[in-house]
Order: C-alpha cells, then sequence, then structure tokens
C-alpha cells in the first residue's frame, strides 16, 4: 500500500471514531431521544353521578339514611356555654391566698360546655341539668349552628331526671321531631349529635345496646334512671345532646357515659324521649316537675321471689312497703304484691316502675295489673303528688370546724356488747345498724337499721329505719360482727348485696344494695 493511503485510511478511522463519541455522548446528555415503543393516548371514563341514587342505597341498608338524618337533626342542636363560679375551690398555699383575697368578693368563674336541642321553634332548649347546675346570671349562652350567639334564661331544672329547660329570645328556629322511646328496641341504629371537646356539629353512630339502665349517676334521693345504653360515641360536651333513630327522631337526651378514662369507652346513656317530654312539658308550664307517686317502696322480683310467689317466670316488681295513707294504701296495695304492668305495659325492674309512674301527674289514674296468691287482679290507684324535697339544712359549726352526728353516739359504748347491744355504721351504704341480744340467748342478736343518711345507697334502695335484717346473701345473720364482716367482704369483691328484711308492719322482702 502506497504511503498516501497509509495516510488516508488513518485519518478515516479517526474521523470514524469521533463521530462514534459524539453519538454516544448525546445519547447520554438526552440530546436525541428514541422512542422505543409507540404510544396512544388512553380515555379515561368519569361519571357526574353516582352509580347507586341516594333513595337506592336508603333501600338497602339504614345506614345509608345517616347522611339525610344528619342534615335535618344537625342543626336543632346547639352549642351550650356556661359560666359558674368556684368558690368552694381551697387555696393551696399562704400565697395563693392572699393572692385571692379579691376572689372573695368577686369569686372565680370558670366556662363548662355541653349540648342542647331545641324542641320548639320560639327557642325552647331541652338540656341536662348538670350542664347549667351553678351558672351565674347571665352566664349561659347558646350558640346555633349557623354560628349565631344568644343569650340564654333558666325555665326550669329537674335534678332527679337530669334535665332542664333553657329558653333563647328567637322565632322560626328549626325543631327536632320527638319520638316514642318506647317503640326502640335493642340493636336499632342510632345517631349522636352534640359537641364533644367544643367540637361543632359532630355526629357519630351506633346501635342501642340496652333499655332500663339504672347506673347510679343522678345525685338525687328521687333519682330515676332508666336510660337508654348506646355505642354512639359520646364524650364530654355530648351532655344534653340528642340521640336520634334513622328517621330523623329524638328517641333521647344524651346524659353520660361510663368510663374509666373519663373519655368514650364504648357506653353511653341518654334518658328516654318520653320522659324527657313529660319534664320539659312540666317545666314550660309550672316552672318545676309535676309527678305522680305511688307510695310504696319497691324491689325488682328476683329468682327467690318469683319461686315464692308462685310466678311462672320472674317479672315483676315487688312492693316491699306500702306508705300508710298513701295513694297505694287507699287503693288497697299490700305488701308482697308483685306490680305485673301499668296501663298495660309490663314492667320487670323497679327503675322501669319508677319511669312509667313518673310519667303521670297527681291526681292521674294509672291501672296496674298485680299478682297476690296466685291470681292475677287490677288495682286503679289515684296517685298523689311528689313532694319536694326540702333544702339541705347547714349543719356545719364553724366553731368547730365538723357537723353533728347522724345520733346521740357513734361508736358502740364501752361494755356495750355485755349490757345486750351494738352499733356499728357503714358509711359507704349510708346507714348505722344497731344489734339487740334476744331475751331467750344473750349471745344472738336482732340487727336492725338504726339510721338510714337520706340519699345514700341504702335510702335510694328503699331502707329505712327500723328495718330488722334476717338474712344477707340467704345467710341468717344474728351477730353484729358476722355482718360488717359480710358487708366488708363485699364491697371489697365490688358484688351487690341482698338484704331479707322484716317491716314494722311485719312483712317480709328482699333488698338488694351495691
Amino acid at each position: 500500500m502506497k504511503t498516501r493511503d497509509k495516510y488516508l485510511t488513518g485519518i478515516l478511522l479517526v474521523l470514524i471514531g469521533v463521530l462514534l463519541g459524539m453519538i454516544l455522548m448525546f445519547f447520554r446528555d438526552g440530546a436525541i431521544s428514541l422512542d422505543l415503543a409507540e404510544v396512544r393516548v388512553t380515555d379515561i371514563d368519569r361519571s357526574a353521578e353516582p352509580f347507586w341514587s341516594s333513595d337506592d342505597l336508603e333501600k338497602m341498608d339504614d345506614r345509608f339514611l345517616f347522611r339525610s338524618v344528619a342534615k335535618s337533626v344537625t342543626p336543632t342542636v346547639v352549642y351550650i356555654e356556661t359560666v359558674i363560679t368556684t368558690r368552694n375551690r381551697q387555696a393551696q398555699s399562704e400565697e395563693e391566698e392572699d393572692n385571692r383575697f379579691w376572689e372573695r368578693f368577686l369569686p372565680p368563674r370558670v366556662r363548662t360546655v355541653g349540648s342542647g336541642v331545641l324542641i320548639s321553634s320560639d327557642g325552647y332548649i331541652l338540656t341536662n341539668n348538670h350542664v347549667i347546675e351553678g351558672a351565674v346570671n347571665d352566664g349561659i349562652t347558646v350558640t346555633l349552628e349557623d354560628k349565631r350567639t344568644l343569650e340564654a334564661r333558666v325555665v326550669g331544672r329537674d335534678p332527679s331526671t337530669d334535665l332542664a329547660v333553657l329558653k333563647i329570645d328567637e322565632t322560626n328556629l328549626p325543631s327536632v321531631i320527638i319520638g316514642n322511646s318506647d317503640l326502640i328496641e335493642v340493636g336499632e341504629w342510632v345517631l349522636a349529635v352534640g359537641n364533644p371537646f367544643r367540637l361543632r356539629s359532630t355526629v357519630t353512630a351506633g346501635i342501642v345496646s340496652a333499655l332500663s339502665r339504672d347506673v347510679q349517676i343522678i345525685n338525687d334521693a328521687r333519682r330515676v334512671e332508666s336510660f337508654i345504653q348506646t355505642d354512639a360515641a359520646i364524650n364530654k360536651g355530648n351532655s344534653g345532646g340528642a340521640l336520634v333513630n334513622t328517621s330523623g327522631e329524638l328517641i333521647g337526651i344524651n346524659t353520660a357515659i361510663a368510663t374509666q378514662s373519663g373519655n368514650y369507652q364504648g357506653y353511653g346513656f341518654a334518658v328516654p324521649s318520653n320522659l324527657a317530654l313529660k319534664v320539659s312539658r312540666d317545666l314550660i308550664e309550672f316552672g318545676e316537675v309535676k309527678r305522680g307517686m305511688l307510695g310504696v317502696t319497691i324491689q325488682s322480683v328476683d329468682d327467690r321471689m318469683a319461686r315464692n310467689a308462685g310466678l311462672d317466670g320472674i317479672t315483676g316488681v315487688m312492693i316491699m312497703r306500702v306508705l300508710e295513707d298513701g295513694a297505694a294504701a287507699r287503693s288497697g296495695l299490700q305488701s308482697s304484691d308483685i306490680v305485673l304492668e301499668v296501663n298495660g305495659e309490663s314492667v320487670n325492674e323497679s327503675n322501669q316502675l319508677q319511669e312509667k309512674v313518673a310519667m303521670y301527674r297527681p291526681e292521674d289514674e294509672v291501672e296496674l295489673t298485680i299478682w297476690r296468691d296466685n291470681e292475677v287482679i287490677k288495682k286503679v290507684v289515684v296517685l298523689d303528688e311528689l313532694e319536694q324535697p326540702e333544702p339541705p339544712q347547714n349543719t356545719f359549726n364553724p366553731e368547730t370546724g365538723s357537723e353533728p352526728e347522724l345520733d346521740d353516739w357513734e361508736e358502740i359504748p364501752e361494755g356495750g356488747r355485755e349490757r345486750g347491744i351494738e352499733q356499728q355504721r357503714f358509711e359507704s351504704l349510708g346507714f348505722i345498724l344497731r344489734a339487740l341480744s334476744t331475751p331467750e340467748d344473750s349471745d344472738r342478736f336482732n340487727i336492725y337499721i338504726h339510721r338510714v343518711v337520706p340519699g345514700s345507697e341504702a335510702w335510694n334502695r328503699g331502707l329505712r329505719e327500723g328495718f330488722e335484717i334476717i338474712e344477707m346473701d340467704g345467710e341468717p345473720v344474728s351477730d353484729l360482727q358476722i355482718v360488717e364482716q359480710i358487708i366488708t367482704d363485699s364491697i371489697k369483691n365490688n358484688r351487690s348485696l341482698t338484704l331479707k328484711i322484716l317491716t314494722e308492719e311485719g312483712a317480709t322482702g328482699y333488698f338488694q344494695i351495691n
């Protein structure tokens, strides 16, 4: 090969190498892009309306009603703020005591929150008594769903049912439809509407978990507790709010929760709407509740009572004591009678009977179906008026800083057992027991209820002074020390205690205390 050809070949190879290098650089830097696959535009389908209409969904399942129910009920539930004083708060230090000098004249105040339900278009609001209890003058404000805030005044309160009625000066307001709480059943879907933790207009859903619950949360000697239990989430601030069914009807006023943490744990309680409606009408019309009274002490029938009475099943409420000259006594009711029905509606718990009677006013007639001497009889009772309790007297002694004792002597006197008498107070239950030795045997004692604290557990269960305790949990008792041990064990193990009682009239009955 000639020299010239060699040079030309070398230059050509160099050029080829440079060209290949440039091509590789373009590829690496993205200057040249190549389509590696054919791409076509894809159409995405989009619907302007849901496949299933709201009407179709509502026919499939009650849960699809929640949206429409929430829209109709939420405007009727209001947010309540209450200003209360804390004048009873104790100073923690001398410095704080000095700083609180002016608080003696202008006591500190705090704000509490809750819910309420508009029951009329002219501004009547149903809520819980504990939501507005202790409010200062002009200390209650109501915020509507449309964010308007108005001052409210108290129309009336009923501590025995934990209900109250407020009034705001406004018209043409949305109001709730009140349903019949007697028609609800366990397992039904319900919605709770309120303002938990200041979160306005919150709606939660659940079912009716139980009916006629007596959970002893109302601190009143004449309390009426027959709550609807629900697992719809209820928290602080829900009190006074609405519990509604899937028709949007009010069936309860949310009142309390059962919890160990202070927040929702699956157990909420509501006052039935029938009772709430009766109470609200009385408060609006009279400023207080007009409640009829049978004039009896009662106890739910248990297995032992049913067998002794000859009942086929465990049903009804036993009359333990008939008050002299009361409505029941005038109608011929007797101790050991078992009430099966009130105006044709069955009652199986003592609180159910209380609720049924609480629905009527004084002078109203109620027909009771009674089981007596193995047969069913009817009795018509004209109810008396339940007298309002007298305000508690201030028994505090400023000189000694103490309160007087319930009785002349509190402790067992020295040598009391040798003299045939003993006494012991049981503060947790609210009574004082006195033991008197029998004439036949000085070592055997008759145990009597000597004092009962009004409003205590014993008082609320119907125990009264003069009752003799015959048995405890089926065991005969004749020694106060044994009684004390039985009560201590029941409290320690957190179980109820059944007392067999002999009344002063000679009637025998059973009382259960917790």
